[in-house]
């Protein structure tokens, strides 16, 4: 068996993916992207071999030496395996999709590389629970969520428990999608970001309290976006959806030259429907 190995090491945060359900539906969510597949993290192949049965073109990416050389001696042709640390590796510069069982030590820094590099349009990702969970911003989303959720559309499947690897990590797993949006829900992503970052670490009991100190809204303004969303003023910016996140920033939108930082003049809109009063 091409997995039979299952002694991790530690400084690579190894722990892999032994059920076959969960490597199968891995397989199937990749299989619904068109495209040549880059793999994080390929271990012994027990993503790689059944994914190469799909007869596309793989780069299987694993930084341990002598597991990517004994690896590369089991797969088929159309894969090539690389040994090479994912947060260092040259991403493709054509369409391609992302898959992987990403070591839990390392998971945010994976994430944050991968939102900021281009050309891959679908990722599926097994990862921490809790990362899952939050990039999907279920109960919640995170800064790094909501900063880049114009561009991105995050999607939690399953929870994966913890047997489901060897060795047994300390906490369970998630599977997780992420695609590139064809047409962002927002422009100008440098300026974007900053505003969530603002609105993420300003003080206030609520939105309503954090954006009337940011003075980036004017009050009328600001109660009329409420109203027509239904977000009340002592939600909190977690509780924000992608959509929600994307009209406050077409009623903001970057300040003026020369407005030192004061609300922009107001925009026509029409009401968008909202989840919650």
């Amino acid at each position: 068996m091409p997995y039979r190995e299952h002694a991790g090491r530690h400084e690579f945060g190894q722990n892999f993916l032994i059920d076959r359900s969960v490597i199968g539906e891995m397989v199937e969510l990749a299989a619904r992207a068109e495209g040549p597949i880059v793999e994080i993290g390929a271990g012994d192949g027990a993503l790689t071999l059944p994914l190469s049965g799909q007869g596309r073109k793989i780069t299987a990416i694993e930084i341990d030496a002598k597991r990517a050389k004994r690896l590369s001696r089991q797969t088929p042709e159309n894969v090539t395996v690389v040994c090479a640390d994912i947060l260092r590796f040259r991403f493709p510069r054509y369409p391609h999709v992302v898959v992987g069982n990403v070591p839990f030590h390392v998971t945010t820094s994976i994430i944050r590389t991968l939102l900021a590099a281009d050309h891959w349009h679908m990722a599926v990702l097994l990862v921490q629970w809790e990362v899952a969970r939050r990039r999907a911003g279920v109960g919640g989303a995170s800064l790094l969520t909501a900063s880049w959720w114009p561009w991105y559309d995050f999607e939690l499947h399953a929870r994966v428990p913890a047997r489901a690897f060897r060795p047994v990590p300390s906490v369970d797993g998630g599977l997780l999608t992420i695609a590139r949006r064809g047409t962002p829900l927002a422009s100008d992503r440098k300026a974007y970001q900053e505003f969530v970052r603002q609105v993420f670490t300003s003080k206030g009991r609520g939105l309503g309290e954090i954006l009337q100190r940011l003075r980036r809204i004017s009050r009328p303004d600001l109660h009329e976006w409420m109203r027509e969303n239904r977000v009340g003023p002592h939600l909190l910016p977690k509780d924000l959806s992608a959509d929600e996140w994307a009209s406050l920033w077409r009623l903001v939108g970057p300040a003026r030259p020369g407005s030192g930082g004061q609300p922009s003049p107001r925009r026509p809109r029409k009401p968008a429907p909202s989840r919650r009063g």
